[in-house]
Formats: structure tokens, C-alpha cells, sequence
């Protein structure tokens, strides 16, 4: 049996302070990056020594660790914000938008009556604002990029899974190296939004079937994909895939993910599985 493996990881580094107890209590010590790294040893005996400073504390199986599958929501996991709050602020209604997005995102909503919800609230907005909104707005989260060009020139397939929308999901996409992405069309008429998406809704279930095919279509098992994501939304195919991550999470996903990312970036996803600095595709 493979003992596991306890992966430190956080966005203002991994001190060598820190690993130095760990080595004290009788760990074995692999740096990944100066912002993380791994631990072999008793499990209990090394979380208790290091305490609970800034870091990301997560157990993961040796077995099989480095996955064939990248699977990402991206609002709020790939980037930082929710692209329909930001839209809906140039409607004059964020506050209401964003209040039913929080919601839908802990659980609380159905995601897609949530969503019918939100973009009717959008009705008449020129298609010009999607644009304003993506080049204002949107920008990739920290290690966004090197997380998928990574997996990508290891062999692994990539893709952008999301409840939002494909005018979204093009570009960030394609700004972060996925190979392909998936989402919900918005429905304009005239140039403006006509309060509408295209059916059926993409949701908590979409994710899942996407995991599923794209394994299928990569001759890989869920056991070999890795799903990361911030919401209720994204509990199906974290739960299914091998390593499911929440990343600075709603408490709906993370009580249920393999792993959490609350202090790292997005490279820490590359640190669950082995994989260091010095093999980081920039």
C-alpha cells in the first residue's frame, strides 16, 4: 500500500520554516514551488506540528495522482467574478442579480429557474455591453494559465465547463489554453438581449454528462480527470471526478470536494498532483 500524500500550498509561499518542522516531526520533504509542497509521513502527527498558519492542508492519494482530465467551471474558479453580476451592473441591477447568483451558488436555488431568473432581469441590453463587460471586467485568476498550459503539454485534455455563457467561455477559453469550452447562449434579437437562453439550460447535471463524455471521447476513466469549481453547481463532477477540488469555495462544494484551495492559486491544482515548478508550461 502507497502511503499518502500531504500536499502544503499557499499563494504567499510555503516558508522554509514550515517544512523544516515538518522534516523534525519525521516527514519527507519534497518542494514543488516556493508557493508549495509535499509531505510523506504520519499524516496526523505532521498536521499537528505545522498548525494551522496560511496554508492549504490536503491529503491526497500517491496512487495515480497526476490526471489525464482538466474539467473547470470558470465564474469565480478560472476568474474572479460572476460575468452575470457584472453584465446586470450596467443594467442597474446588480444588487438583485447578484443576491439570486450567491444563493444559486450555496445551494439555496434551483440553478436554472435562478438563471431564467437573472438574464430576464438583463431584457433590452445592447449586445455591446457583453464586450464592455469582458474587456473591463474579466481577467484570468492567478495561475489560471499555467495550470491549464501545463496539463495541456502533459498530454491532458482541458476543458471549460460553465453554467454561464459561451460568449464568455469563447474568450476566456481560449486566453487560458482550454482546448474546449462549454456554456448557455444568450438569445439576442436585434442587437439587444431579449431576456432569454437558449434550451435546454446548462447546469449541475450538464457538468456531470461532460465529464463523462469527455473521458469517453479520451478512452480515461472520472478516476483520471481532475474538476475544480467554486459552487453548488459544480458538485456533480466534482464529486464524479478522481480529484475534485473546491477552490475558495461555498460550503455546499467544499464539504464535499477531495481537496481545498482556500489560500492558493491555481497552480496549487498542478501541486495536488506532483507536478513542480520546473515543469510549468508558461
Amino acid at each position: 500500500m502507497i502511503d499518502p500524500i500531504l500536499v502544503l500550498t499557499s499563494a504567499a509561499g510555503v516558508s522554509d520554516a514550515v517544512l523544516a518542522r515538518a522534516r523534525a516531526a519525521g516527514g519527507t520533504v519534497r518542494r514543488l514551488a516556493p508557493t508549495a509542497a509535499e509531505v510523506a509521513g504520519e499524516m496526523e502527527g505532521l498536521r499537528a506540528v505545522l498548525g494551522e498558519e496560511m496554508i492549504d492542508f490536503n491529503i491526497i492519494p500517491a496512487a495515480g495522482r497526476e490526471k489525464r482530465l482538466l474539467i473547470a467551471d470558470m465564474d469565480s474558479t478560472m476568474i474572479p467574478v460572476e460575468c452575470i453580476d457584472e453584465i446586470a451592473d450596467f443594467a442597474g441591477v446588480k444588487p438583485q442579480v447578484s443576491d439570486i447568483t450567491e444563493r444559486a451558488m450555496r445551494g439555496e436555488l434551483d440553478f436554472e429557474a435562478a438563471l431564467c431568473a437573472r438574464v430576464a432581469l438583463l431584457k433590452g441590453l445592447p449586445e455591446s455591453v457583453l464586450e464592455e463587460t469582458y474587456r473591463t471586467r474579466i481577467s484570468l485568476n492567478p495561475g489560471a494559465r499555467t495550470l491549464v498550459r501545463t496539463m495541456a503539454a502533459r498530454g491532458a485534455m482541458t476543458a471549460l465547463v460553465s453554467g454561464g455563457f459561451t460568449y464568455f467561455t469563447e474568450r476566456v477559453a481560449a486566453e487560458a489554453g482550454f482546448a474546449v469550452h462549454q456554456a448557455n447562449t444568450l438569445i439576442f434579437e436585434d442587437g439587444k438581449l431579449t431576456g432569454a437562453v437558449k434550451l435546454p439550460i446548462l447546469g449541475r447535471e450538464a457538468k456531470r454528462e461532460a465529464l463523462l463524455k469527455l473521458c469517453s471521447e479520451a478512452g480515461i476513466t472520472p478516476a483520471e480527470a481532475i474538476a475544480v469549481g467554486d459552487g453548488a453547481n459544480d458538485l456533480a463532477m466534482v464529486e464524479l471526478a478522481g480529484l475534485g477540488v473546491a477552490y475558495k469555495a461555498k460550503p455546499a462544494l467544499a464539504e464535499e470536494a477531495d481537496a481545498r484551495i482556500t489560500h492558493g492559486d491555481l497552480t496549487a491544482l498542478l501541486s495536488l498532483q506532483g507536478i513542480g515548478a520546473e515543469n510549468y508550461a508558461v
